[in-house]
């Protein structure tokens, strides 16, 4: 099965990206993985990309479709996979539908995960992070720490990421509906889009997107 993924930030992507592919047995394909795997093995696409970057400038559109067909490409990605965050406008989703027809397959479905704004913005806003292990995860409403401030695993400082701030996910917001959402009415056009609602038990979103993805078979 070949899906892409779409939602706002917040929505839980990353989280129902990664156990949908592990359900469907498919890879996930995330463009953060990708910017980071090419980095770090120091690839001419990495090294390219990281030029970008560090230059403070956005990755150009063809650094990252290039990325993604060579990852399409791996043996793994032969029965399927799960885009998640590619494409995110509409240039990159017409440049994918052009590499799929090359390699004459097509797209199962767009899973489109919604969440209303003001639930994306306290999700992330409430976020905090220790300090001494980011991958302690608390949330000021949704999963307090027993002490204000501090992490139960380790008892390191928990804070706020800058880019957790309210101000920052309302931009990021903003971003998403001028040039990622116009995705989902360019795969309406196709009949591929699938809306399933983002709230809830992550066990119940997953189990809602896979009745979903199954009923549009």
């Amino acid at each position: 099965m070949r899906i892409v993924l779409v939602g706002p930030p917040g929505a839980g992507k990353g989280t129902q990206a990664t156990r949908l592919a592990e359900k469907l047995s498919i890879p996930h394909i995330s463009t953060g993985d990708l910017f980071r795997a090419n980095i770090s093995r120091q690839t001419e696409l990495g090294k390219l990309a990281k030029s970008y970057m560090d230059a403070g400038n956005l990755v150009p559109d063809e650094v990252t479709i290039a990325m993604a067909k060579d990852r399409m490409e791996q043996p793994d990605a032969e029965a399927g996979f799960l885009l998640d965050g590619f494409p995110r406008n509409v240039s990159q989703a017409e440049a994918l539908d052009e590499l799929l027809e090359t390699e004459g397959i097509t797209l199962d479905a767009v899973l489109d995960l919604e969440a209303p704004e003001a639930e994306v913005v306290k999700r992330i806003a409430g976020r905090r992070i220790c300090r001494k292990d980011s991958s302690h995860v608390f949330h000021v409403t949704y999963s307090k720490p027993a002490k204000e401030g501090v992490c139960d695993v380790c008892g390191g400082e928990l804070y706020q990421r800058d880019d957790d701030s309210e101000e920052t996910v309302r931009t990021r917001l903003e971003v998403y509906h001028t040039q990622t959402e116009p995705i989902i009415d360019y795969y309406k056009a196709q009949g591929l889009v699938v809306t399933i609602g983002a709230m809830g038990p992550v066990e119940e979103v997953t189990g809602r997107a896979l009745e979903a993805l199954k009923q549009d078979q």
